[in-house]
């Protein structure tokens, strides 16, 4: 009799603590190495998270959502050129006439056009996953009479990209919206020509005072420590932008020549 009373006194107990493992697992956050979408993953989900993030973590950054193309209007306003001062990016790209420019996270292609006249030989890869956003990039190289500007429709997880195929790849005020990061810059290093370059250039995350929400910023540190991890090398960091970082990365190994870090400021 008292053995029985102590088998289901052990059941409850085990019963129990089930439950609370269960509700533990689904508030998310609360066990964070519990919180792995699969076994092995680089990404960690979690049900409390920042209301403009999606509540997926990759090497500790939450992923921010992502602007959708209702938001187009907003990256042809007016005062972008006063603003963010693109042309200073555009004039230090150092590009080739025939050089091959993927354009990642183009939207309505406001850099691919811009870029497209200093390579008359070669062409800019304006990549977007957004249906809409290449609809509205034909439309505007059939407006502009741009024979240069390919949209190409990518997918979450893939940029669309032939091996060996770019001589560099741009990402604006994209990268930080990316749902799997580092399946998308796996195939971009895979891409890259030997001498490669990838241009990030995202809003400062170190100062909290330039008016972005949070999770659309990032840190040179946050950067650098995801470039790396997919075999890339920081090469130098440009401040010249009043409120980005414009950070240029090589494929490991090709850049022995001293990193710089050329910030005018200390964010």
């Amino acid at each position: 009799m008292k053995g029985n009373m102590q088998t289901r006194w052990l059941r409850r107990i085990i019963l129990i603590g089930a439950v609370c493992l269960a509700f533990l697992l689904s508030i998310g956050g609360t066990l964070p190495a519990l919180a792995l979408v699969e076994e092995g993953s680089v990404y960690q989900e979690r049900a409390i998270h920042h209301p403009d993030g999606i509540g997926k973590f990759y090497l500790g950054r939450e992923i921010s959502q992502v602007m959708g193309h209702m938001g187009a209007g907003w990256l042809e306003r007016p005062t972008r050129e006063f603003e963010e001062q693109p042309q200073l990016l555009i004039e230090d790209l150092h590009l080739k006439p025939a050089d091959v420019v993927a354009d990642i996270g183009a939207g309505t292609g406001y850099f691919s056009f811009r870029i497209a006249p200093l390579v008359p030989q070669g062409k800019v890869l304006a990549i977007d996953i957004q249906p809409e956003m290449i609809e509205i990039l034909n439309e505007i190289k059939k407006e502009k009479h741009v024979s240069n500007v390919e949209p190409v429709l990518a997918s979450e997880t893939d940029p669309r990209l032939e091996p060996s195929s770019i001589d560099l790849a741009i990402m604006v005020d994209a990268y930080h919206e990316f749902e799997y990061p580092y399946e998308v810059m796996q195939k971009v290093v895979q891409a890259l020509k030997p001498n490669g370059r990838v241009i990030l250039v995202e809003y400062r995350g170190e100062n909290p005072f330039i008016p972005i929400k949070g999770l659309h910023k990032m840190t040179q540190k946050q950067i650098k420590k995801e470039m790396a991890h997919v075999g890339l090398s920081w090469v130098e960091t440009k401040g010249y932008l009043p409120q980005q970082h414009v950070m240029v990365f090589g494929k490991s190994g090709n850049h022995p020549q001293e990193e710089r870090n050329l910030l005018p400021f200390n964010f």
